[in-house]
């Protein structure tokens, strides 16, 4: 194919048929004894992991906001894994979607350094996919990169140990019930949980792409149900939208929408592991009322946005799982390469002018730094507005399409640099060699990045791949957040705006063409039953972590209380749709981490029973929160708050119970629990 038609297949809005030829890259193996298996079953597992790290006196992660420090816990984080393996040839792919901001190199390559440890070659770098739902209410710090460890006021070692015990402990449990069972493909379609947050960017886009989004955003709802014996055992849901309902003005811990998404499907259908995924989500918004640093929509409170957005995709997920059949094509594969994205040189054929271009190290603008003004409250530099761009390299033609010749070589601009981040001392302040993969089940094949692409940058990559391995466009899917995190991805017509998701591709105004590069090569490979060389490993940069917070004071009990004394009692009496709180004599909640199977949680509101007490609603509950905060004045004590805003319908004796770890002078924790006294409902 010629790089004119080329370009005309790239701006198409349609899949083109299978088997258009592109030389393939050099430098391939080739797997023996690859072949399409005649149809037959699949080995399929779930499993699901507590990744919930440090609750308090933490950085937050998703808005870059210093000023975010968790004080408390709205709801558990979850990883949830899936395992899918051919009976017929074996092979498997274990994909993991956990409820956190970003996945990092650093939770990647310490995942893969454990799972060869635990199960040797079974799950490795082509295999194996952890992804992010990229909610903005997770830990912060848990990253080896200076530019986002130093945007949550430093590393945190304990948060980062507790995902990725989450983590392992989903693949554990999905990798031990692994069994026969069948895997269904659906779909449908939801039009009110998303809204484009950059449309002068999407504007700039070619007509035939803007017609295949007419709403300005990607409606498509994908779904997996993967079933043994004829029972659920597991879901996978894909649909593109932020999770930013909850804002920056939230300093709980939390899941966000596509958390409380999956939480209903599994309150709804317990021992069902339902996972809620991204897809190009990067210009995305749940936020639909598009207003500046004021984000709303649809309504105006963002807790109950929260519930609403993730009530929309529990619903969407529902409908297209029950539109769900058998996929006409058996068989899994999947392939993975490292790809230095700070220096790739691309053909003219992945263009849209048709000239040779290339990345560079990566560079953050200045409209990144003003915040994605519709889903922020405030901005850490004020006086900074998307769109801000080197205007004196516009005045020359670096918006023009072909780029002038001076501004080949500069291909970040019209980007406004702010902080080069590829460049600064003493390493690149983010990872630039970073994992690009390939995953194809049945009828569905992911395309996985490290990054968050906007919808149309999603489609260019979708076309790429479903041309490459002749399958409809609609059963290729953007699978982003993948396996690390290097920003945003924009098409070059996007990237001119400079709008923040442009501001925030932090590999220049060609990045989208070297991903179409390399996953057309990746494709075509595959399609003929081979796998490009893998590449250089990123660096273990596991050492040298600043930490802006420091550690805390041994916990001292409120003058006149003991630990677990109550504070402030609540009423003896309630009725359904009350609020109850009650005020603890707490200790730092960050002594301990309580997560996982061993442990009580923080707090359990019990009902008493006829035999005592049991747990009736426990931290992770819709209907309960904690906060914690010091006392005025007091550095080293500390008061718990827990709030059970009680479901309608409820009736009987309950009470609330809190479980605490104080700290002595010499680093020695003291369990304790505090209790309150009966509460009646009813």
């Amino acid at each position: 194919m010629s790089g004119v038609s080329r370009r005309g297949f790239l701006r198409a809005s349609a899949t083109t048929a299978a088997g258009v030829g592109l030389i393939g890259a050099a430098g391939t193996t080739t797997r023996p004894g690859h072949a399409h298996a005649a149809p037959s079953g699949y080995l399929v597992g779930a499993g699901k992991g507590d990744l919930t790290g440090a609750i308090a006196g933490q950085g937050m992660m998703g808005y870059s906001d210093m000023d975010q420090v968790a004080n408390g816990l709205l709801q558990r984080t979850w990883a949830r894994a899936f395992i899918i393996a051919d009976a017929a040839t074996g092979k498997r792919v274990l994909f993991i979607t956990a409820d956190l901001a970003c996945v990092f190199t650093s939770h990647h390559s310490l995942l893969l350094a454990e799972l060869a440890k635990r199960y040797g070659d079974t799950y490795n770098l082509h295999n194996v996919n952890i992804n992010a739902t990229h909610n903005h209410n997770s830990c912060g710090g848990t990253s080896w990169d200076y530019a986002y460890v130093l945007a949550a006021k430093g590393h945190r070692h304990n948060s980062l140990v507790a995902e990725m015990a989450g983590l392992l402990d989903a693949v554990e449990q999905a990798h031990s019930s692994l069994a026969p069972g069948t895997v269904e493909l659906g779909h449908s379609e939801l039009h009110n949980a998303s809204a484009n947050r950059s449309q002068p960017a999407f504007i700039l886009n070619p007509a035939a792409d803007q017609r295949h989004f007419p709403q300005r955003i990607d409606p498509q709802v994908t779904a997996l149900r993967l079933r043994q014996g004829g029972s659920v055992i597991g879901e996978i849901t894909w649909f593109a939208t932020h999770g930013t309902s909850l804002t920056d003005a939230n300093f709980l811990i939390s899941s966000d929408n596509k958390g409380y998404a999956a939480y209903l499907a599994e309150q709804r259908a317990p021992g069902v592991i339902s996972a809620h995924a991204q897809t190009n989500a990067g210009d995305m918004t749940p936020n639909l009322w598009l207003r500046k640093m004021h984000p709303g929509g649809p309504t105006a409170n963002n807790r109950t946005n929260r519930i609403i957005i993730g009530q929309r995709q529990d619903r969407a997920s529902q409908r297209a799982l029950g539109s769900a059949s058998t996929m006409s094509r058996s068989g899994v594969d999947s392939s993975a390469r490292y790809v230095n994205l700070a220096d790739v040189a691309i053909s003219g054929d992945f263009t849209p002018s048709g000239r040779p271009a290339r990345t560079s190290p990566a560079m953050m603008g200045a409209a990144a730094a003003a915040t994605s003004q519709e889903d922020n409250t405030r901005s850490q530099l004020g006086f900074l507005n998307e769109g801000v761009r080197n205007e004196f390299a516009m005045a020359l033609g670096a918006g023009a399409t072909p780029t002038p010749e001076p501004w080949i070589i500069d291909n970040q601009a019209p980007k406004a640099i702010l902080f080069p981040l590829g460049t600064l001392p003493p390493r690149p302040w983010i990872e630039q060699t970073l994992p690009l993969q390939l995953i194809r089940i049945g009828d569905l094949v992911l395309a996985a990045v490290p990054a968050e692409a906007t919808i149309v940058a999603g489609l260019r990559i979708r076309r790429v791949v479903a041309d490459a391995l002749g399958v409809p466009l609609h059963n290729v899917l953007l699978q982003g957040y993948s396996n690390g995190y290097s920003q945003y991805v924009t098409t070059p017509e996007e990237y001119v705006s400079q709008q923040y998701e442009g501001g925030e591709t932090m590999f220049g105004r060609w990045t989208l063409c070297a991903y179409q590069q390399e996953f057309h090569g990746m494709a075509r490979a595959m399609a003929r039953g081979a796998r490009l060389s893998t590449g250089p490993r990123p660096a273990d940069n596991s050492g040298m972590q600043p930490d802006l917070l420091g550690a805390q004071p041994a916990d001292t009990p409120i003058p006149g209380k003991r630990f677990g004394d109550v504070v402030s009692a609540p009423a003896g009496r309630a009725r359904g749709g009350d609020t109850v709180r009650v005020v603890f004599c707490g200790a730092f909640p960050t002594n301990r981490i309580r997560r996982g199977r061993n442990t009580k949680g923080y707090f359990a509101v019990e009902k008493r029973t006829a035999t005592g007490w049991t747990t009736a609603f426990n931290d992770d509950h819709e209907s309960t929160e904690l906060h914690w905060a010091r006392p005025a004045g007091n550095d080293s004590a500390s008061l718990t708050t827990i709030v059970w805003r009680i479901p309608r319908g409820t009736a009987g004796t309950y009470r609330i119970r809190y479980y605490g770890d104080a700290k002595a002078p010499s680093g020695a924790l003291r369990e304790f629990t505090g209790t309150t006294g009966p509460i009646t409902v009813g």
